[in-house]
C-alpha cells in the first residue's frame, strides 16, 4: 500500500453502519445485537502491541496527519497519556502529539470530555460525547473514554448499557471511530467479576469488529508476555499474589532487565512507571492500525 492511499478513510476506517435493535424502550438489558452489513475485523490492542520499534515509521505518520483524538478519563485512563508523554520525550520527532490545532502531529484533546465511563454515571458520558461532537468537537474523527474502577461493581445489564450507547454513537457519527476498553485489574483473577465483565466487552468487540484498547490486558503482563498475572490476582499496582507467592511483576521485570528499552514516565497515576509506559506504546500501536497497518 502506497503510504498517500492511507487517509482517515482507510480501509480499517469503515463507516459504522450498525443499527442497535429496534423496537426497545430504553438501551437495551440484554447484549446489543448488532444489525446491517458485515462488520469489518476488529482491532484488538493487548499485551501483544506494546513493542513500538515494530512498528513502520509510515503508519506513524500516517496517523499524525488524518487523526483528531478526544480522550474522556480521570485517573486511572491518566496511566496512557503519562506513557505517551515518556515516549515523546524520547523521540519527539517520530512519537509527537498536540494539543494545538493544524499542527502536523496527532492532536489531542487530553481529559475531553470530562468525567470517564462510570463518572458522574454508567451515561452521561455518551450524552457528553454527543454534545461535544455536534459542538466544539465536531472536528473530531476518534473518541476514547476509560474507565476508572467501576467495571469491578458492573453487572451484565450495566456492560450491555455500555456497549449499546457505544453502538448508538457509532451509528450516528459513523465518520469517527469509537476505541471500547476492559476496565483496570482489582485482584479479583480469572473468576472474579471484573475478568467476566472485561470478557463480555471482548467478546462483543470480537464479533462485531469494533476497536479495543484492552486496558486490562496490558497489565496482566510484563514484557516478556510468558506469565498472565491476571490469573495471579495482580492489581492495577501491579502487585500479584500466589498462594504464599507475593511479588510486583513491574518492579521484577525492571530489575531484570536494567537496560531494558522502555521510555518509563515519571510516575503513572496508581500503577508502575512500566504500566504507563506499555500503555503509551500501545497506544501507537493502535494508531498505527486505525491508518492501515496490519500489525505484522
Amino acid at each position: 500500500m502506497k503510504l498517500s492511499s492511507l487517509s482517515f478513510y482507510s480501509r480499517a476506517m469503515l463507516p459504522a453502519t450498525f443499527l442497535v435493535a429496534l423496537g426497545l424502550t430504553s438501551v437495551m438489558a440484554q447484549t446489543p445485537r448488532v444489525t446491517g452489513f458485515a462488520a469489518p475485523a476488529s482491532i484488538i490492542i493487548d499485551h501483544k502491541c506494546t513493542d513500538v520499534t515494530r512498528i513502520p515509521e509510515q503508519y506513524i505518520n500516517a496517523a499524525q496527519a488524518n487523526f483528531k483524538v478526544a480522550y474522556g478519563h480521570t485517573s486511572h485512563g491518566s496511566q496512557l497519556v503519562s506513557g505517551m508523554h515518556a515516549l515523546w520525550a524520547r523521540n519527539p520527532k517520530l512519537f509527537t502529539y498536540s494539543h494545538i490545532d493544524g499542527t502536523p502531529t496527532i492532536d489531542l484533546r487530553d481529559s475531553t470530555p470530562g468525567g470517564d465511563l462510570g463518572n458522574p454515571d454508567r451515561r452521561t458520558w455518551a450524552e457528553r460525547t454527543r454534545t461535544y461532537l455536534q459542538g466544539a468537537g465536531k472536528d473530531r474523527n476518534l473518541i476514547m473514554w476509560s474507565w476508572c474502577g467501576q467495571v469491578s461493581s458492573a453487572t451484565e445489564e450495566d456492560i450491555n448499557t455500555y456497549l449499546a450507547l457505544m453502538n448508538e454513537l457509532e451509528r450516528d457519527f459513523p465518520k469517527v471511530r469509537f476505541v471500547y476498553m476492559t476496565g483496570h485489574l482489582d485482584g479479583g483473577g480469572r473468576n472474579g467479576n471484573l475478568n467476566i465483565r472485561n470478557e463480555q466487552i471482548r467478546k462483543f468487540c470480537r464479533q462485531n469488529g469494533k476497536v479495543l484498547f484492552d486496558f486490562a490486558d496490558i497489565e496482566s503482563f510484563d514484557p516478556d508476555g510468558k506469565t498472565n498475572y491476571m490469573e495471579l490476582n495482580a492489581r492495577d499496582t501491579c502487585d500479584y499474589r500466589s498462594g504464599h507467592t507475593r511479588g510486583n511483576w513491574a518492579d521484577d521485570w525492571i530489575a531484570a532487565n536494567p537496560d531494558h528499552k522502555y521510555a518509563l514516565p515519571e510516575s503513572a497515576a496508581h500503577t508502575r512507571p512500566l504500566n504507563g509506559a506499555l500503555k503509551g506504546n500501545a497506544f501507537w500501536w493502535m494508531m498505527a492500525r486505525l491508518a492501515g497497518w496490519s500489525g505484522q
